[in-house]
């Protein structure tokens, strides 16, 4: 069956998704997510491409981006090549790590701009992995409060404001306002492999076992499994790894 062609934007700018090869992990340690960084730097700087918004989780990456002097595609297996190469060499391994073909929505006008701009910095929150935005390191909005240098920030900070300070208090308060818009999302009806679900527990919970989250307090705890749920594994998989009955998780 052929691939859907993508939907081109008039504004020249898209939310784009990379994903993880079966919800490989694409970043363990803190370095890997710095070399990804430095990779979209240098695209940037070679393909025109402005960057509005972007976030990196364990197993894939927001972008909210606008094209340059060629095509996305181009970019996108540059960005894919470069990081994958060095990822496997650092551990020794072999193969694709990157879905084969990003997601990607075209963005066409300020409101919807803003709508993926704040989903796009609200992954850690849905994904519990912190409860503020600004204690996420590997996301854009503190380029917004501090003016780092990845992101053109002037563009979405100028739909709130022409002056910089109003618009970032506004830019604030938006991002705290939750959303319930429909917008391009990560994947998440995919099963998840043990190996990933267990990877995944340890991420939200700061655990080395899936298992230890019992003796985490029953408010943490059903918080965690709740999370699990939303994010497509089974009750029967977290009761596998975490040893927590079947008739609590379905309560939950």
């Amino acid at each position: 069956m052929p691939r859907k062609a993508r939907s081109k934007s008039s504004t020249g700018i898209y939310h784009i998704i990379m994903r993880g090869i079966n919800r490989q992990i694409i970043f363990e340690e803190t370095e890997d997510y710095s070399q990804f960084l430095e990779s979209l730097t240098r695209q940037k700087e070679m393909s025109g491409i402005e960057i509005y918004a972007y976030c990196l989780m364990s197993n894939h990456v927001h972008l909210l981006i606008k094209e340059g002097n060629e095509d996305l595609g181009m970019v996108f297996k540059r960005i894919g090549s470069s990081y994958v190469y060095w990822y496997n060499w650092k551990y020794n391994r072999r193969g694709h790590l990157f879905q084969d073909r990003y997601k990607s929505e075209a963005v066409e006008d300020d409101g919807y701009f803003l709508t993926v701009m704040r989903y796009i910095h609200h992954n850690p929150l849905k994904a519990g992995i912190t409860n503020e935005l600004s204690e996420y390191r590997w996301c854009s909005y503190n380029e917004y409060i501090n003016k780092k240098d990845i992101c053109k920030i002037e563009h979405g900070l100028r739909i709130f404001s022409n002056d910089t300070q109003t618009a970032v208090g506004l830019f604030k308060e938006f991002s705290a306002e939750k959303s319930d818009t429909h917008v391009l999302e990560y994947d998440d009806h995919i099963r998840w492999n043990d190996s990933e679900a267990k990877a995944f527990i340890k991420e939200i919970a700061s655990v080395q076992n899936p298992v230890q989250i019992q003796s985490l307090n029953k408010e943490l705890r059903d918080d965690l499994i709740r999370i699990c749920k939303q994010q497509g594994l089974s009750i029967r998989q977290i009761e596998r790894l975490t040893g927590i009955s079947f008739g609590v998780i379905r309560k939950l």
